[in-house]
Formats: C-alpha cells, sequence, structure tokens
C-alpha cells in the first residue's frame, strides 16, 4: 500500500477542495515518469515484446501535454500494473513503476508509489550484497530530478509516507 488512509490535501486539486495547482500537479506527473522510466529497461530485459510499460510512462506525459484524458492515463496504468503480474523481481517492480506514473493523472499521490517502485527495482536488480546502496543511490538520483516548485512536498511526501512505502526514502 502507498497512499494514506487519509488523503493529504496538498496532493489534491484545487478544483476538488485541495490545494494542489495543475501546473504542480503536471509536474509531479512528469517526475513520476522519469522514476519510472529510469528503471523501466529492468522491465524490457524480462519482457522486451510487452509495450504496456513503456506505454503507461507516455501517458503519462501525454496527459501533462493534454493530449489524453485523466481516464485513458488510468487506463494505461491498469495495464502496466497488469504486464506486472506475472513476473517477480526488479521487471515486476519495474512494470508497477511505470503504472503509478500513469496514475499519477488520477491521484497525484501516486507519484510516490512510481518512485518507491523504482527504488524498489532498483533494489532487486543489484548483486547480492548491494541492494541497499543501489537503492540509496536511485533515490538520490530521484531527488535530483525534482524540479524546485514541487521539491519540499515531495521530499515531505517521502518523510511522512516513507513507512507505508516499505522504508525505502531512507538514507
Amino acid at each position: 500500500m502507498i497512499l494514506p488512509k487519509e488523503r493529504d490535501p496538498r496532493f489534491i486539486t484545487i478544483r476538488r477542495g485541495g490545494t494542489l495547482t495543475d501546473a504542480d500537479h503536471h509536474l509531479l506527473a512528469l517526475w513520476a515518469a522519469a522514476c519510472a522510466e529510469h528503471v523501466l529497461p529492468l522491465f524490457e530485459a524480462a519482457k522486451p515484446a510487452d509495450p504496456r510499460p513503456r506505454h503507461a510512462i507516455e501517458q503519462a506525459r501525454a496527459w501533462v501535454r493534454g493530449e489524453i484524458t485523466m481516464s485513458q492515463a488510468r487506463a494505461a496504468a491498469g495495464h502496466a500494473n497488469a504486464a506486472a503480474r506475472d513476473l517477480t523481481g526488479a521487471a515486476r517492480h519495474a512494470a508497477y513503476a511505470a503504472g503509478q506514473a500513469a496514475a499519477v493523472a488520477h491521484v497525484a499521490a501516486h507519484e510516490l508509489g512510481a518512485a518507491a517502485y523504482a527504488i524498489k527495482a532498483a533494489r532487486a536488480a543489484a548483486p547480492e550484497g548491494e541492494g541497499e546502496m543501489a537503492g540509496r543511490l536511485e533515490c538520490r538520483w530521484q531527488r535530483d530530478q525534482l524540479p524546485g516548485a514541487i521539491r519540499d512536498l515531495v521530499l515531505d511526501d517521502q518523510r511522512l509516507r516513507n513507512a507505508i512505502c516499505w522504508s525505502v526514502f531512507d538514507g
């Protein structure tokens, strides 16, 4: 589970009673897509003929550009998650990261799911004994990609939801 029981109003759009602007919602989606795309080769190495996770990442970006609806992005998220079902390890986590990235269009708080699954993918792909370091390096890479406008929001979200995100944001 990566979503809290109570929704943080900072991740609810203004038109729905929260404080999240459309511009910041779009930045969250783009950052989540970057996190997922960074580990996508781990899925594609296992399932090179399955385009669903890559398509989900593309749909997240298309939603930001206004080319598709939220419902279309959400559907792509479901397809990416389905691609993960029969897999294990890094490939599975990478597909879930893609699904979470596309789901940001529907629920902005999925941004952390994309990052957390990407870190899990990096950990799982690392040689034995190097998983923790690989996870820390992936987390650092992700943080380096954060746009300034959402940096504090995401870092605070990592702190608040770290426990329900498998503690991948430690260190």
